[in-house]
């Protein structure tokens, strides 16, 4: 069993906050374990609780759709959420919920080591990297601890704001052309450095 699939089975057999009795399923990543890049989302919904995948509902067809339109498959990233089960009637994730879930994102990181993650929406921000005020950050790329991060806005905002679909398939190209820049061993341009 794959270091990753530990951390699945770990995902799906957690008790470790009261989520675990208000879920369907829990919601370990998925993906290529040998992605360039991790996605991190706020939490599971309904249709993500229901299948016990992340980003399967209508925010998670955004998100295929901007990688589809500059010709990256969905199965050649990976994809995850800061808080692995659906909070009730999708509220935030609470600060004992995100902390009691960061060492399942760590470990998802530390295995996969990625040039860099990309952080979807205000809550992933704020549980990574203390952020908030996503649409004021998007596009800019952070370092903290010698680790990209990529910011944009969450797919699911798209939905109910049909001018961030523009933008969230803008920040997707951009954060794959910067992604090609370090494969290519390039000095990429950080926006902000974070000092722990």
């Amino acid at each position: 069993m794959s270091k990753l699939e530990k951390i699945k089975q770990q995902v799906v057999e957690c008790t470790k906050c009261d989520l675990c009795k208000t879920r369907t399923n829990s919601v370990p990543g998925k993906g290529n374990f040998k992605s360039d890049v991790i996605f991190v989302g706020e939490a599971p919904g309904r249709n993500e609780d229901k299948n016990g995948e992340p980003f399967v509902g209508a925010a998670g067809k955004r998100l295929s759709s901007a990688l589809e339109e500059i010709g990256v498959t969905r199965d050649s990233v990976y994809i995850t959420n800061v808080v692995k089960c659906r909070p009730p009637n999708n509220r935030v994730p609470n600060t004992t919920e995100r902390s009691t879930c960061v060492d399942y994102l760590n470990q998802e990181i530390a295995i996969i080591e990625p040039e860099i993650i990309c952080i979807l929406g205000n809550t992933a921000f704020n549980s990574i990297l203390g952020g908030s005020e996503i649409t004021k950050y998007r596009g800019k790329v952070v370092r903290k601890d010698n680790q990209l991060y990529f910011l944009t806005v969450h797919p699911a905002a798209t939905i109910y704001n049909q001018e961030l679909i523009k933008v969230l398939n803008g920040d997707i190209a951009k954060l794959f052309y910067t992604i090609a820049q370090l494969k290519e061993g390039k000095k990429v341009t950080v926006d902000i450095e974070y000092s722990s």
